[in-house]
């Protein structure tokens, strides 16, 4: 038995967001304050929207297509010691995947 499957995922649409190259996202999410994002979903998805409104906060699982897979060592800003890419919250990684946690502040249909 094979364990190491690759995962494929559908994707439920895109995230438009000001920030166009990889190295203008700021470093930390406190720094992102008052930067608003808007989230397309696919014709076939909004359904899933259903109550979404009674949400404050919504998660975001997102494919960073701009990142290249670097090293498995990065060094974090304002440290000079290499860590394993693992433990930081380097963008260029294995799996170009991110996960953050926004704000709804309203739903278009």
């Amino acid at each position: 038995m094979n364990l190491m499957n690759e995962v494929r995922c559908k994707p439920i649409r895109i995230v438009h967001s000001p920030f166009k190259k990889p190295q203008n996202v700021p470093i930390q999410s406190v720094a992102s304050k008052g930067i608003k994002g808007s989230v397309e979903v696919a014709r076939e998805y909004v359904k899933g929207l259903k109550d979404i409104e009674g949400f404050s906060h919504i998660i975001l699982v997102c494919h960073f297509h701009l990142s290249r897979p670097n090293s498995l060592l990065a060094k974090p800003y304002l440290n000079k010691n290499l860590h394993g890419v693992f433990s930081t919250r380097a963008p260029s990684r294995p799996n170009p995947i991110g996960l953050s946690i926004v704000r709804l502040t309203k739903v278009v249909r």
